[in-house]
């Protein structure tokens, strides 16, 4: 491994700082560990910022623009801008946090050995063992899922030496990577759309939501099933031979659901036993998780000092690894930075306006924020931006008699469908990567009839569970 710039290793170390303090305020620290957490996450941001490209440059510049507008406007810009801090400062702690966990799982032999497994099952089985696959790891790797998946899948289909009859299997078996990593949205706590979300809407929690958001995944994954088995390619002549991958079902994915259960059981008790809120408890737990597992990974494989292996590790992934995703992580903070703040900027312009969306029927208000993310997504919009710039505009969910989780069920779904067919987002972008084709032909050839559909099935749902919860 190469050695670290300096900046790399600065804002990785400030990355760590922010995901520690924010973690340490989760779980009930003094009010200074969330001061620490926004100086250390706007101080990495700026590191980040010299050394991205313009296009995620400029996201810093609007948000340098916004926070001469609040001293211009706003009575007190100091509050708004410590907001939008605050919802950065969780962003990136937050994604420091999960990344740890794609750093363990992407060496751990028997998770890459299942990723194969799936990648290689024969075409009646194939579709739902990939959309599962990309569900299962999407809770672990976050886009890392599409990336170790995407790859095996590609791999498997360069066999098949018929032009047209690859083409598909390609398509078939990326876009169902794809809707399985983007049906774990609405409901994972380890997803930024529910973490986001629940921050967001007054009331809002991961165990009132994860019931009717878990209803939302089960329709994205059917329907992505249905279509897949309803369209099936007709091409005349005959196939490749596919040898079965060797193994059974629960041997193969036994690793893969051991951690998820020990992950979500280790949560969830937490979760009860401290009152802490579910994104606090990941926040602190996950990294806990990875550095044990790849002990364990060096027990297995007989290191000869599993402890200073790990500790070397740990240094690497926060001065090298972490820094790698400086990119994404500028977009992401920035995106909830801009949104709080040019929320807290619109707030007083819609106040002077007359508008009162309480007035709004409920049920318009929800359809609205559903159908606005991905929308807005086509026009580069991230649902982090469009969610933070939206939800604290709205009216608390008590003040119109609706429940808050009804709230989640409505953006969280939304979310999920911009993750299908937004140009702009990392799924599909990976997803285009892997099968040669523009972002763009992703979200609206590949996955536009499947948006529509699921776009009116939940809406539906909304509308249902606004009236359930």
């Amino acid at each position: 491994m190469s050695k670290p710039s300096l900046t790399d290793a600065l804002g990785g170390v400030l990355l760590i700082a922010t995901m520690i303090a924010r973690g340490t305020y989760e779980w009930g620290g003094p009010a200074v560990f969330l001061q620490i957490s926004m100086v250390t996450s706007a101080a990495a941001l700026v590191v980040f910022a010299f050394h991205i490209r313009w296009s995620r440059r400029i996201f810093v510049l609007i948000g340098l623009l916004l926070v001469v507008a609040a001293f211009v406007v706003l009575p007190d810009p100091r509050g708004a801008i410590a907001a939008a801090l605050t919802s950065a400062s969780f962003i990136t702690a937050f994604f420091a946090a999960l990344t740890s966990l794609r750093s363990a799982a992407l060496t751990s032999a028997p998770i890459v050995a299942t990723g194969r497994f799936l990648a290689s099952q024969p075409p009646g089985r194939r579709y739902l063992a990939l959309t599962t696959g990309g569900g299962l790891f999407g809770l672990l790797l976050m886009y890392g899922s599409i990336q170790l998946l995407g790859g095996l899948a590609t791999e498997s289909a360069r066999h098949e030496p018929h032009p047209e009859r690859r083409m598909h299997r390609i398509r078939r078996m990326l876009v169902a990577i794809q809707r399985g990593f983007i049906a774990t949205l609405p409901w994972s706590p380890l997803a930024f759309a529910t973490a986001v979300t629940t921050q967001l809407i007054p009331g809002a929690t991961w165990g009132g939501a994860v019931l009717p958001c878990l209803v939302s995944g089960a329709v994205l994954v059917i329907t992505g099933w249905a279509l897949d088995t309803i369209y099936k390619p007709k091409i005349a002549g005959p196939a490749a031979p596919i040898v079965p991958p060797e193994g059974t079902w629960l041997r193969k994915l036994f690793p893969l659901l051991t951690l998820l259960i020990v992950i979500a059981t280790v949560t969830l008790g937490l979760h009860l036993w401290s009152g802490v809120r579910v994104v606090g408890v990941v926040m602190i737990v996950v990294p806990v998780i990875a550095l044990l597992w790849m002990g364990e990974q060096d027990v297995l494989n007989h290191h000869k000092h599993p402890i200073l292996h790990v500790a070397s590790r740990a240094r690497d992934y926060a001065i090298t690894e972490l820094p790698g995703n400086r990119a994404e992580i500028v977009l992401l903070a920035m995106a909830g930075f801009i949104g709080s703040l040019g929320a807290a900027l619109l707030a007083p312009v819609i106040a002077q306006s007359g508008i009162d969306l309480s007035s709004v029927p409920p049920f318009v208000l929800l359809l609205a924020l559903f159908w606005i993310v991905p929308i807005t997504g086509q026009f580069g919009m991230n649902p982090i931006l469009s969610v933070s710039l939206l939800a604290p505009l709205l009216p608390a969910p008590v003040d119109i008699g609706i429940s808050p989780a009804a709230f989640v069920v409505a953006i969280t779904g939304g979310w999920a469908l911009s993750g299908a067919t937004s140009p702009y987002t990392a799924s599909t972008l990976l997803i285009a990567q892997y099968g040669g084709v523009s972002a763009s032909h992703v979200g609206l050839r590949w996955n536009g009839r499947y948006a529509l559909i699921c776009g009116v099935i939940l809406s539906g749902w909304v509308l249902v569970a606004m009236h359930l919860l």
